[in-house]
C-alpha cells in the first residue's frame, strides 16, 4: 500500500511508530481496566471511555509525531539518508519509550494510592523528596516494577527499530520533489490529530466527565493529558494551619458545628414535608452590569423590562460575584465556593478540582437541565456540570433547531425559546439553568429581530456618562431586556410558570464610570466589576420586596433550596439569604479580585482592602463619598480583615475538599 502511494521512507517509519505507541497506549489501557476496575464494569458498557481514550492517546502521540517529522524533514536530519542522524533517532526512541514506562508506572501507583490519575501535583512531593521516596520504597515493589518497565520499553523499541529496517531495505519510490508535499500532508494530519475535534475547541479533558462516573472519566485520560492539563494548578495548595484558625471566625456566621480540630463544614437544612415541588430555572446573565441598567436609575433605561419583574420579585440590590469573568462566575453559582485558585487561570479547568458537591443534586425526584447556546467546552465547564450534576441533560448549540448568528452559539432569545419549548413538556419536576451570552462582544442582534427590536443612536457624551463605551454595547444591554422579555412571556403562557421559581443573576459586572448613581468608591476601586442584580421571582409564590444587605453569588443555590422548602446539604460557604438566622449584622460580600491581587469584604459601611502581595491594608466608605482613615476605625478594621482573610483561606481549601458522596 505504502508502496502505490509513493510515500517517503521518514514518513512511512512515522506512521509506523504512531501506530506503535497506539497499540502500547491502548493495551496500558486495557491493563487499566482489569487492575481497577474494582467496581466490576463490564467491558461491554465502557466502549466510550476506550473510543475517547484512544483519541486522548491520538492526540499526545501527534505531538510526538509532528517532533520527529520536523526533525528529519531535510535531507541532512532524514534518518533514512544521514546514519548519523539514524542512531540519533533510535536514541531518541529509547529515551521516548522508557519515559513513556516510567509515567505510566508512576500513573498506576498514582491511581492505585489516590484514585486519580497523574497530576502535576506530583511535582510537589519533589520538596520533600527523601520522604516521598522512602514512602515509595516501603509501598511498592519498586525494583519488579523498574524491570518490568525496562523489558517493555525495549519490547515496543525492538517493534519500532524492525519497522525501520523493513522499511530501509524497500525501494523508495518517492520523487523527491514530492517530499515535502508528504511532509505538508503529514503535518496538517498530526494537527488535526492534535487538535482532536471537528468543532470550535480541542479536544479537552473535560470531556471524559461527561461518560457517566470518575472511574469512567479516568479509564478514557492517559497520565500525559492529566499532567500536562494540571501543570498550571501545581501551586493550587492551601495552608492547612490558616484554614484552621480561620474555623472559628467563620462558624458564628455559617452555622459550623465543629471545631477547629475538626473540620466539619457540613450543614443539614431539613424542611417540613408539603409535597410541593416547584420548579427552578436559574438564568446566569452575560455581564448584568448593576450601575448600566435601569433597576438602579440609569437615565439610559436600558432594562426597563427586568426592572419590573424586579419590582415584582424578591431582589437584592447589592449581590457581587465573588470575582470577575464568566468562568468564575458560573463556578460560584453551582459550587457555592469563590473561585479563588489560579490568578492566571478558572478552577473550572482545573481536572483536580473537577468533583465538586453541588446543592442541585438535593433537589431529589427532579429531572435536571443546562442550557448554553454554544458548547460546554469552554473553560472546560463540561467537566463540572456532567461530572457533578446527577442525571444532567446538557443542550449545547447542536442541540437547538436555531441557527448560530455568532462565536457564543445562537442567540439569546432563541435560546431562551427553545428552553421552553423542552421544560413546557416536563411532567416531572425540574431545576434547570440557562446560561446567556449576547450581551457580549461582538455585541451581536441578529437580523431576525432587528423588526421587533429597535436600535437606540444616543450621544457619544450621553453614553459615556451613563456607562457605556458605544452604541453597539448600550444596545446589546437592551437586547438582553428584550430577551428576558420574551422568556418570560412565553414561560407565563405554559402551565410550568405558575410552579415555577426564577432565578436571575449575573455572572459578573463591567468595570466604568458608574457617575452619580453610586458613591465613588464603586468606581474607583472597581466594585462595579463585581456588583449584579440577584432576582428571585414567581408571582404565584413570592411576596415583593427589596432588600438592601450585602450578598453573593455562593448564597442562590442555599436560597432557592429553602424557598423550594427542599431538604439539603449544605458543605461551603453560601448561605440562605432568607433564613432568619443571617441577620443583617452578618451580612457580607467577598470579593477576589486576582489581576490585581486584591481580596475585598463590604460589611456595613465599609470596603475593606488587603493586597496578598505587598499586604497593605485600606478602608473606604461605601455610603458615601468621605475619605475614610483607616487607622482611626482599628475595631472595624480588625474585625474585617480577619473575616476577610479567613474566608479566603477558608475558599481555598473548599476548591479541593468540597468533594461530592460517592
Amino acid at each position: 500500500m505504502f508502496k502505490g502511494l509513493k510515500i517517503p521512507k521518514l514518513v512511512r517509519w512515522i506512521f509506523a511508530v504512531g501506530i506503535i505507541f497506539l497499540l502500547w497506549m491502548g493495551l496500558l489501557r486495557l491493563v487499566f481496566y482489569f487492575v481497577f476496575n474494582h467496581a466490576g464494569n463490564p467491558i461491554s458498557v465502557l466502549g466510550g471511555s476506550f473510543f475517547l481514550g484512544f483519541r486522548f492517546d491520538l492526540k499526545m502521540i501527534c505531538f510526538l509525531l509532528v517532533f520527529l517529522l520536523l526533525a528529519g524533514a531535510l535531507n541532512v536530519t532524514d534518518p533514512f539518508l544521514s546514519s548519523r542522524s539514524r542512531k540519533v533517532f533510535f536514541v531518541l526512541l529509547a529515551i521516548f519509550c522508557l519515559v513513556t514506562g516510567f509515567i505510566y508506572m508512576i500513573d498506576f501507583a498514582h491511581y492505585s494510592y489516590l484514585n486519580l490519575r497523574l497530576s502535576a501535583s506530583i511535582l510537589n512531593y519533589i520538596q520533600d523528596a527523601n520522604i516521598s521516596l522512602t514512602l515509595v520504597w516501603e509501598n511498592y515493589p519498586v525494583i519488579h516494577m523498574f524491570l518490568a518497565v525496562l523489558v517493555v520499553s525495549f519490547v515496543f523499541w525492538w517493534l519500532m527499530i524492525r519497522c525501520y529496517r523493513s522499511i530501509a531495505r524497500s525501494t523508495d519510490r518517492s520523487k523527491k520533489n514530492r517530499k515535502w508535499v508528504w511532509i505538508t500532508i503529514s503535518f496538517l494530519l498530526f494537527g488535526m490529530g492534535i487538535f482532536g475535534n471537528f468543532g470550535q475547541y480541542n479536544l479537552r479533558w473535560s470531556e471524559a466527565f461527561s461518560l457517566g462516573n470518575d472511574y469512567r472519566a479516568n479509564l478514557a485520560l492517559n497520565p500525559y493529558q492529566s499532567f500536562f492539563s494540571s501543570l498550571k494548578f501545581r501551586n493550587s495548595m492551601f495552608n492547612p494551619e490558616a484554614v484552621r484558625k480561620a474555623y472559628p471566625v467563620l462558624k458564628p456566621y455559617f452555622g459550623f458545628t465543629g471545631d477547629s480540630a475538626n473540620l466539619n463544614y457540613e450543614r443539614i437544612v431539613n424542611h417540613p414535608n408539603s409535597g410541593d415541588k416547584p420548579n427552578v430555572v436559574v438564568v446566569i446573565c452575560e455581564s448584568f452590569s448593576a450601575y448600566k441598567s435601569s433597576m438602579w436609575g440609569n437615565p439610559l433605561n436600558t432594562t426597563p423590562f427586568f426592572k419590573s419583574i424586579c419590582d415584582g420579585g424578591i431582589f437584592f440590590d447589592r449581590c457581587f460575584t465573588p470575582s470577575y469573568g464568566t468562568a468564575r462566575g458560573v463556578w460560584a453559582v453551582l459550587t457555592g465556593i469563590p473561585d479563588v485558585g489560579q490568578a492566571n487561570s478558572t478552577t473550572s479547568r482545573n481536572p483536580g478540582a473537577v468533583n465538586q458537591h453541588t446543592i442541585i443534586n438535593d433537589f431529589k425526584g427532579y429531572d435536571k437541565y443546562y442550557f448554553i447556546g454554544g458548547s460546554a467546552s469552554w473553560a472546560n465547564i463540561r467537566g463540572l456540570l456532567n461530572n457533578n450534576i446527577d442525571g444532567l441533560h446538557l443542550y449545547e448549540q447542536e442541540n437547538y433547531k436555531s441557527s448560530k448568528v455568532d462565536v457564543w452559539g445562537i442567540s439569546d432569545k432563541n435560546l431562551f425559546l427553545e428552553a421552553n419549548q423542552v421544560l413546557k413538556k416536563q411532567t416531572a419536576p425540574f431545576f434547570a439553568v440557562i446560561q446567556t451570552a449576547d450581551n457580549h462582544r461582538p455585541y451581536t442582534i441578529p437580523a431576525e429581530d432587528q423588526a421587533e427590536f429597535h436600535k437606540l443612536t444616543v450621544p457619544a457624551d450621553s453614553l459615556k456618562a451613563f456607562g457605556f463605551e458605544s452604541n453597539d454595547e448600550m444596545n446589546a444591554f437592551r437586547f438582553t431586556d428584550f430577551c428576558y422579555q420574551k422568556f418570560i412571556e412565553a414561560a407565563g403562557k405554559e402551565q410550568y410558570f405558575s410552579n415555577t421559581i426564577f432565578v436571575f443573576v449575573g455572572d459578573h459586572g463591567i468595570a466604568g464610570d458608574a457617575g452619580n448613581m453610586f458613591p465613588r468608591t464603586w468606581t474607583n476601586q472597581r466594585l462595579d466589576n463585581m456588583h449584579v442584580p440577584l432576582l428571585f421571582y414567581s408571582p404565584a409564590r413570592l411576596q415583593p420586596k427589596r432588600i438592601h444587605t450585602f450578598v453573593s453569588q455562593v448564597d442562590l443555590l442555599p436560597t432557592v433550596a429553602g424557598l423550594a422548602k427542599i431538604n439539603y446539604r449544605n458543605t461551603t460557604l453560601g448561605r440562605d439569604l432568607l433564613d432568619s438566622a443571617n441577620t443583617p449584622d452578618k451580612a457580607f460580600s467577598f470579593l477576589y479580585d486576582p489581576d490585581q491581587g486584591y481580596i475585598d469584604l463590604l460589611m456595613g459601611s465599609y470596603l475593606y482592602r488587603t493586597n496578598l502581595n505587598t499586604h497593605q491594608e485600606d478602608m473606604y466608605s461605601v455610603k458615601g463619598n468621605d475619605p475614610v482613615n483607616a487607622s482611626s476605625l482599628p475595631d472595624s478594621l480588625k474585625k474585617m480583615s480577619i473575616l476577610t482573610k479567613s474566608f479566603y483561606e477558608t475558599a481555598r481549601y473548599m476548591l479541593l475538599n468540597n468533594k461530592k458522596k460517592s
